[in-house]
């Protein structure tokens, strides 16, 4: 615990004479919770990567990143506006074996850790920097850029092929995004090649104007076996969100083709925070099409990082203003306590290895990178699996039996479920049409990619992944990054490739002139505007 105080001269004015008289103030009372690394902000701006120590403390029962740079001073940025949810999730932070095949520095920089610990759960793969819309949040955009990034289709082969060959797993879902994906002539292709070189999951992060255009387009993606569309959906108003109209023309194409949805906002403060919760009503409301909704606070990278201060805390959304918005939209029928990070689950993932003997995806992101829980609807209310699964039970019951060694362990296995799954599952609350138990024995027997689509199939994902920034880098989180961005100078961290500029440089190393790429295809970047 360090406890700040300063002292200072109060001047008291009488008629006849000025009296001096110190005084001592308890200026601020924290309790430092972690020791960390993180970069000094204005280094970078200036052109230098500069790693710097840094601290997470608690004051006034909030978390801070805290760090000084000897050449510009002092930074503090709020982490988690609540300690108790930062602490309940910190309990779930676990390490992944190196990865060797995941980049740590590029392009001379400093090393800024040693290896990186976790495997690629899904990777990014850019396939083009051309949109037609101009989003100030938006990390890739070819119009500001002044040229195009746009690989080949061998190129793409190549790129796909890196990092399905990552050792010890190769990753097994790829998100096509951009810029906007469907602006490329060769789209269904490059969803077909994603198939052909062993991606189990594709999809597609858009902002679904291709998709509102016509249903034909939505039935060559169901055609195609896109698994799931990411569409920008930033709010349920004009005001929050000006394609409402082309996102409900999306989203009943989509409807009628069969194919998921996940909602996407992009929450930024004082614009779009207070319909957090009416989002996920909307949600709701079309559950039919919707299997989830992903919410990302803005991230102060690219052309944010030139904002000025108040500017950036007036817009900065942490997780707790997120979570509040559902509770007080729902009336407590969702809560924090409903929110767990992503890494809970690796206990799963190593008993499901030690029984199966084979390599599965390792659940081991940082728990600041964000939480999660899943909602089945129940004569017409929400209600998360939470409110009838006890979570932490389950995961001690996991990490018991992992523990265990000997023969016969997948039918040992089956057997313990069996017998004690009434202990952390209370069927007389979980909906009938919701087979928890079948889907829990699933996670460990046939392995938690397939107990979790079953369980997605099932219900809402409501999560929520606070991307890093220069100013609230944790270079712990990054280490343990589990989303990679596969690019020409191998595979790399997503924070990294966008907090570091390294995406910008790729992406400007392997591009051409906007007037080379006119001339080369005999289109008009201006004609991709919608």
């Amino acid at each position: 615990m360090i406890l700040y105080i300063f002292s200072y001269n109060v001047y008291v004015k009488t008629e006849t004479k000025v009296y001096i008289v110190n005084s001592i103030v308890w200026l601020s009372l924290m309790m430092v919770l972690e020791n960390i690394e993180s970069v000094c902000p204005t280094c970078y701006i200036e052109g230098i990567i500069q790693k710097i120590d840094a601290q997470v403390i608690e004051e006034n029962k909030k978390v801070w990143i805290i760090k000084n740079c000897e050449k510009h001073g002092s930074f503090k940025e709020l982490y988690f506006g609540d300690v108790n949810l930062y602490k309940r999730w910190m309990k779930y932070k676990v390490t992944g074996h190196p990865v060797s095949d995941v980049k740590t520095s590029l392009f001379d920089d400093p090393t800024l850790y040693a290896d990186h610990t976790s495997q690629t759960i899904l990777t990014n793969l850019v396939v083009t920097n051309r949109c037609n819309l101009r989003c100030s949040y938006c990390f890739i955009n070819a119009g500001a850029a002044g040229s195009v990034y746009e690989p080949s289709f061998n190129q793409l082969r190549t790129l796909m092929q890196q990092t399905r060959n990552e050792k010890p797993l190769g990753s097994k879902s790829i998100q096509i995004t951009g810029g906007e994906p469907t602006l490329r002539s060769d789209f269904f292709d490059i969803i077909r090649l994603a198939k052909a070189v062993g991606f189990l999951h594709v999809q597609v992060h858009t902002n679904g104007l291709k998709l509102a255009e016509n249903i034909e387009y939505c039935q060559r993606l169901k055609d195609e076996k896109v698994n799931t569309i990411y569409m920008s959906f930033n709010g349920v108003s004009k005001e929050t969100n000006p394609l409402l109209e082309q996102n409900k023309r999306a989203l009943e194409n989509l409807r009628k083709v069969n194919v998921n949805v996940v909602l996407v906002p992009v929450l930024i403060g004082g614009k779009n925070i207070h319909e957090t919760g009416k989002i996920v009503r909307f949600a709701i409301d079309n559950i039919d099409v919707v299997r989830g909704v992903h919410f990302q606070p803005i991230s102060f990278c690219g052309r944010a990082t030139t904002l000025k201060e108040n500017e950036r805390k007036s817009q900065r959304v942490e997780y707790i203003q997120l979570i509040e918005a559902i509770e007080q939209e729902f009336s407590g029928l969702i809560s924090r306590d409903d929110f767990y990070p992503i890494s809970i689950l690796f206990p799963i993932s190593q008993l499901t290895e030690s029984v199966t003997r084979e390599h599965h995806v390792e659940f081991t992101p940082h728990p600041g990178c964000g939480g999660s829980t899943f909602i089945v609807m129940n004569e017409g209310k929400p209600i998360p699996i939470t409110r009838f699964i006890n979570v932490e039970t389950y995961i001690k019951f996991m990490n018991e039996q992992a523990a265990k060694t000997g023969p016969l362990r997948k039918l040992r296995l089956a057997s313990a479920i069996v017998k004690n799954i009434n202990t952390f599952i209370n069927t007389e609350k979980a909906p009938q049409s919701f087979d928890m138990k079948q889907i829990a024995r699933d996670s460990v027997t046939v392995g938690n990619e397939y107990a979790l689509r079953k369980l997605h199939h099932n219900s809402l994902f409501i999560g929520m992944m606070w991307y890093q920034d220069l100013w609230n880098l944790n270079i712990d989180r990054l280490q343990r990054c589990v989303i990679h961005y596969t690019t020409f100078e191998g595979i790399i961290p997503f924070c990294t490739y966008n907090i570091l500029g390294y995406g910008d440089k790729i992406q400007k190393k392997y591009s051409i002139s906007v007037e080379e790429w006119e001339k080369k295809t005999g289109q008009s970047l201006q004609d991709d505007m919608a």
